[in-house]
């Protein structure tokens, strides 16, 4: 009998579980169906073998990442070796995801089975899991839901902010869309400031120097020689500028009101404005593609690679198409046409737009179509995957579509394709080391500004430090000054109330040795009761006398 069980991922962990009676299960659809819903009946059903909480929020990301790319992850190769049966033959496992059944079998040798009952089983697991697993509650499961939720999402958009292929397909859109409004714009200051001036589109074809020279000449009639100067530095050319001035003079134009000319002139200086947008915009574009995808623009051009980015929908997508693809792509509906009506297919789409086409012969467009797509398949894969991108091998393989050029006018055979990917191969290298070498420069400059800095910073508040100590200091140096002055008064009183015999020298002339007060005071003591004594002596022989008398 074949052991059926069940992987569930979430966002707390995996867990396995052991389907019950899986032979009676299988042939019971709709009951499977109706005890889902139930958890008394689903705990019936199945049975909780194993569960591996993430350790971490970083380590769930990772296993997500994993499952999502079909890779079978270390946490969940552990689970799977020490929870599954034994004998691989007889346990089957059931897998929502395709990708990660095939990783298991490939690497764990477990049959994996994917719909029918196990899509049921897994709807009820997902339903019940906070009550399937012990110490789990449903709030815990949506916050770790939640949670991973937003991680797995930030690590998607997170990407270099200089490799952006988004900018360049906003770009590229915008700039079409310039072009077609430009253009719309210009034949309508043609079409208003025709009926003043006629003459004027006849001379003048570009439509951005037509702005300029509506908004400059305004009223043909105060057009003179004076103005020559400044009409030849708008239309580059002499000849040109003489001519517009023999033509507003003997103009067929009919006079034109001074309001009707300020609305053409703000008008002209709009066209204007965009036009210089425009160019702007064509400058931005061409060094965002150096920095996304410069093997493609060296090859191809900046605006015809970033077309076919821009119609594949990002550089990952372009290089993921084979070279069939990137010859026709943007000629969809000319091929579904000859699809339909069984006629030739188109050799070329977007492609075309690129200068080689163009320069070859008719007999030989297709081929060098053909060839020019394998190329810029090979140039989109390099700029895709490689860690520094550089337009080393963008410029090899311009020169290897050159040769194939010269080799179909001329018979002159090209450098074999393995000779030119070697030079390209040696000179990428040299790039790289040497990008890496400036790359490690600004670091290390880097670093050092942020040590100054917060050398500076640690020094800043030394200094702080000190002068609050300084400051502290000058407040309490006061309070002790008063201090001794008590005690130095204190001392001088005690002093004076000593006897004069104490202080005088002795005999021998050295001072005597400081006492301590204690001992000056014993000292002090017996002479002042020996003064008493000779007084009350004096007192009693002086009433002695009066009593005689």
């Amino acid at each position: 009998m074949v052991l059926l069980h069940v992987l569930f991922e979430h966002a707390a962990g995996y867990a396995l579980f052991a389907v019950r009676e899986v032979e009676e299960i299988s042939l019971l659809l709709p009951q499977v169906e109706e005890s889902v819903l139930t958890i008394g009946k689903f705990h019936n059903v199945v049975k909780l073998v194993a569960f591996a909480p993430f350790k971490s929020a970083q380590s769930a990301l990772e296993n997500i990442n994993a499952i999502s790319e079909g890779i079978l992850h270390e946490d969940l190769r552990l689970l799977l070796e020490t929870s599954m049966p034994a004998k691989k033959k007889k346990a089957l496992l059931g897998v929502a995801d395709t990708k990660l059944g095939a990783a298991i079998l490939e690497e764990l040798g477990y049959q994996c089975q994917t719909g029918g009952v196990v899509a049921e089983i897994l709807r009820g697991i997902r339903l019940h899991f906070h009550a399937l697993v012990k110490g789990l509650t449903a709030q815990s499961a949506s916050k770790a839901q939640l949670g991973l939720g937003h991680s797995y999402s930030r690590a998607k958009v997170k990407f270099n902010v200089n490799r952006v292929d988004n900018m360049i397909i906003q770009s590229i859109s915008l700039l079409d869309q310039l072009d077609k409004d430009i253009n719309t714009f210009s034949m309508r200051v043609r079409e208003w400031y025709g009926y003043h001036f006629p003459e004027l589109i006849k001379i003048v074809s570009e439509n951005y120097t037509y702005c300029r020279l509506a908004k400059f000449i305004g009223n043909r009639r105060e057009l003179s020689e004076e103005s020559l100067e400044a009409l030849e530095e708008i239309v580059m050319d002499s000849a040109k500028a003489q001519a517009i001035l023999e033509a507003s003079r003997s103009s067929m134009g009919m006079d034109i009101s001074p309001l009707d000319l300020i609305n053409i002139e703000s008008f002209s200086s709009r066209v204007i404005s965009l036009s210089e947008y425009r160019k702007g915009l064509q400058e931005y574009l061409r060094s965002k593609m150096s920095q996304v995808a410069p093997s493609l623009s060296a090859l191809i051009g900046e605006v015809v690679g970033a077309r076919l980015i821009s119609h594949a929908g990002s550089l990952t997508n372009l290089a993921k198409y084979p070279a069939s693809t990137v010859q026709i792509l943007g000629a969809e509906k000319a091929l579904f046409r000859a699809l339909k009506t069984r006629g030739n297919t188109p050799k070329y789409g977007l492609i075309f737009h690129s200068t080689f086409i163009g320069r070859a012969a008719a007999k030989n467009k297709g081929r060098i179509s053909r060839y020019l797509a394998n190329k810029c398949t090979i140039a989109s894969r390099i700029d895709c995957f490689s860690e520094v991108p550089t337009s080393v091998f963008g410029d090899k393989l311009r020169e290897q579509v050159e040769e194939r050029l010269a080799f179909y006018e001329t018979g002159e055979p090209p450098r074999k394709n393995l000779e030119v990917m070697k030079e390209a191969v040696v000179e990428a290298s040299e790039v790289v080391a040497e990008v890496k070498r400036k790359q490690e420069k600004k670091e290390k400059k880097k670093k050092k500004r942020e040590k100054r800095r917060l050398e500076a910073l640690a020094a800043a508040a030394e200094e702080v430090e000190n002068s609050v100590l300084e400051t502290e200091e000058n407040d309490v140096e006061p309070k002790k000054k008063k201090k001794k002055k008590k005690q130095q008064q204190e001392l001088e009183a005690e002093s004076e109330q000593e006897p004069e015999a104490a202080s005088e020298p002795e005999e021998n002339g050295l001072e005597e040795e400081a006492l301590p007060k204690k001992k000056r005071k014993l000292m002090v003591e017996p002479d002042q009761e020996e003064q008493k004594k000779k007084k009350k002596k004096k007192k009693k022989a002086a009433a002695a006398r009066d009593s005689e008398d």
